[in-house]
């Protein structure tokens, strides 16, 4: 049979091709459904001892505006541009015992709550985070006390392990859970909106949009409202925690979170619980997409269900 005079039809492309492929098997293995509770706070240590160095610098300058009056020009030029990552050593300490029960918790924790499914209550996945948030700050809050003193100390840095001597000679094993109370209260009130907001928003961002859960696109849109959020619920807290963690290792300020409130509020106005709301902005919007973008992908890599 002649094919002369046949009508040529190119094949259809499928709908779905795309950089951004959204559907699963398209990007891909199948998914071998929720990683263990180790392997997901073994992928969360990567994601943060990762994502902590690109944000460490933002949480410096926070740092300073909140426990007093402070230049940028005045660090560069006494400091040096060094001095943005003072106290690094003590952040991936504080990354590999906080964050890793924190963010690889979250899952594991809100799974067992049967908050898996997008249409679960808020409320459920909210607990999940702040569970998950407190537990990972009783672990971290040591490494995170000797963190803010570092970054606080304009003069001359004292290395991690001389540091961590002199608080045990001057104030025990107490001192390195100072703050404590703050820290939990700041985890609690920061991992349960995090979480649960970025897990709700990519639900209605997928839902809206059609991305799938695994698309960047979806991932980042999703991580960037959680960083709003996140900052607007935890400013007070985070400005209670650094100043009682910044406490000289041989005197106390501050008798815990409260007499640290009510202190601030008498001395520098309510104003003074949102010292620094535009770089703890700065660190959590980009920390938020850092970390849940980059734990996302971990999780899609390794063929497990993604957050």
């Amino acid at each position: 049979m002649s094919i002369i005079g046949m009508k040529f039809q190119p094949p259809m492309a499928h709908p779905t091709t795309s950089i951004y492929a959204t559907s699963p098997s398209a990007s891909s293995p199948p998914s071998k459904g929720s990683p263990s509770a180790l392997q997901s706070m073994g992928l969360a240590c990567g994601t943060a001892l990762i994502a902590v160095n690109f944000t460490h610098p933002i949480e410096t300058v926070k740092t300073r505006m909140q426990v007093g009056e402070f230049s940028f020009g005045i660090m560069m030029k006494e400091e040096g541009f060094a001095a943005l990552w003072k106290g690094i050593q003590a952040a991936w300490l504080r990354e590999a015992s906080y964050t890793t029960v924190k963010l690889g918790g979250y899952g594991p924790i809100r799974d067992a709550l049967g908050a898996k499914d997008k249409n679960a209550p808020f409320y459920l996945k909210f607990f999940a985070g702040s569970l998950s948030g407190s537990i990972g700050s009783v672990f971290g809050n040591p490494f995170d006390v000797m963190k803010t003193m570092m970054m606080s100390n304009s003069g001359k840095q004292t290395p991690l392990p001389a540091l961590m001597g002199q608080m045990y000679k001057d104030q025990g094993i107490g001192g390195f859970y100072r703050g404590i109370t703050a820290n939990i209260a700041r985890a609690c009130v920061l991992n349960g909106t995090k979480m649960a907001c970025y897990d709700l928003i990519k639900g209605k961002v997928s839902e809206s949009l059609g991305y799938s859960r695994k698309d960047v696109r979806c991932q980042f849109i999703s991580a960037t409202g959680a960083g709003l959020f996140m900052t607007c619920t935890v400013s007070p807290f985070d400005n209670m925690r650094t100043r009682l963690m910044n406490q000289p290792t041989d005197a106390k300020i501050y008798n815990g979170m409260v007499d640290c409130a009510k202190k601030t509020l008498q001395k520098e106005g309510p104003t003074a619980f949102y010292k620094g709301f535009f770089p703890i902005w700065g660190r959590f919007a980009p920390q938020a997409t850092l970390q849940l973008v980059i734990m996302d992908n971990f999780l899609n890599m390794m063929g497990f269900d993604t957050i």
